[in-house]
């Protein structure tokens, strides 16, 4: 079940053609199936906009950018350059969006022993 629709990402974002409502409507699919992987939903409303998030972070994506993560042109005395801040398109969690879903890291601690009836007792 897709926590999201394309009309959530639409109303987030940026009216989308027909095709980006269809490929929208896949990757909505995909989020769902990743959030639902890592933890059981508590909560739609913030699963829906977690899910809007990674979907707008995959489409944002230039289409003809795959693998790339910087670029530049030159022309005469001129240049331009820019840096691609998700240049595959990948489909990931910040981490306010798995504090949000209740997503933690493991916890790494310690407990000093108590060890009693040694040999000096």
């Amino acid at each position: 079940m897709a926590y999201a629709t394309y009309s959530d990402i639409e109303a987030r974002w940026r009216p989308l053609t027909t095709e980006e409502q269809s490929y929208a409507t896949t990757l909505c699919d995909d989020a769902s199936a990743i959030i639902d992987s890592l933890t059981e939903v508590q909560d739609v409303e913030l699963a829906r906009i977690v899910t809007c998030n990674m979907v707008i972070r995959a489409m944002s994506a230039a289409p003809d950018s795959y693998g790339l993560s910087q670029s530049s042109m030159t022309a005469g005395p001129y240049t331009q350059s820019w840096t691609y801040s998700n240049p595959s398109g990948d489909m990931y969690l910040t981490k306010l969006e798995k504090r949000m879903l209740g997503i933690t890291s493991g916890y790494i601690g310690s407990i000093r022993p108590c060890i009693r009836g040694g040999l000096d007792d």
